[in-house]
């Protein structure tokens, strides 16, 4: 009977011990369960937040890609524009040119076929006669060097004031007129040869010394003639009376 009773209580003790563990692995897996979908959660939580920044960060790449195009349609439409301007100032420059009348190549040389001319006497200084060219063409006009002034048939030219040369070509507007001076005698009678002349032609040059200028003038001369000996000089073309008759 001893021996029974012993037995009955480790039946009991192991039956319990059995309910234990089994409340024990239980209360185990119910912890572990709420950590492990903590776990998922979070990594939930934390795939949302990538995705929310990878559509931010798309959103920025967006941006981007928008300024990319505003700078590209801008310097491409600075370039359109630089072109453009380049070309009209180009054309622009083109036609100034081609209308500027102080251009070289849109001036013409002064000669009996666009302009009058005079030779007419002063009376100061003595023994002087001023010849006047006024241009009466469309174009501006360059008086080259000096005239060559020849009365009646003689054959030679006179000579010429070499300190009357100007520091430039003297040019000439439409409607503007330039001068030169001649020396007709020597005032103290020095001269030789004197003679009185019923006529004068006055020759024009080109823009090389001694060239023909073009056309020449016969302009009138008083009509009881005008006298000269071998003291005849000109002036060179000279875009004042006051400068022609300075020598």
């Amino acid at each position: 009977m001893r021996t029974f009773r012993t037995a009955r209580p480790v039946r009991l003790l192991a039956a319990t011990g059995v309910a234990v563990a089994a409340l024990a692995l239980t209360a185990c897996d119910n912890g572990m369960g709420p950590r492990d979908e903590g776990r998922a959660s979070d990594s939930t939580s934390t795939s949302q937040t990538t995705g929310s920044t990878g559509a931010g960060t798309t959103g920025g790449t967006g941006t981007t890609g928008g300024t990319g195009s505003t700078d590209t349609a801008s310097t491409t439409g600075g370039t359109t524009t630089t072109d453009k301007a380049s070309a009209r100032t180009g054309t622009g420059t083109s036609k100034a040119a081609a209308s500027d009348p102080w251009d070289p190549a849109n001036r013409v040389t002064c000669n009996g076929s666009n302009t009058t001319v005079t030779m007419k006497p002063v009376a100061r200084p003595l023994n002087h006669m001023l010849i006047t060219v006024k241009n009466t063409g469309s174009k501006y006009c360059d008086l080259y060097y000096n005239p060559t002034v020849r009365f009646d048939q003689a054959q030679w030219a006179p000579g010429v004031f070499e300190e009357s040369q100007p520091q430039a070509v003297v040019t000439l507007a439409p409607g503007e007129s330039g001068y030169a001076g001649v020396l007709l005698a020597s005032a103290d009678g020095s001269g030789e040869n004197g003679t009185t002349a019923r006529k004068v032609t006055i020759g024009f040059q080109g823009k090389e010394p001694g060239s023909n200028g073009g056309r020449v003038a016969a302009p009138a001369l008083p009509s009881g003639g005008v006298y000269y000996d071998s003291s005849l000089t000109v002036t060179y073309w000279q875009s004042s009376i006051d400068d022609a008759l300075m020598y």
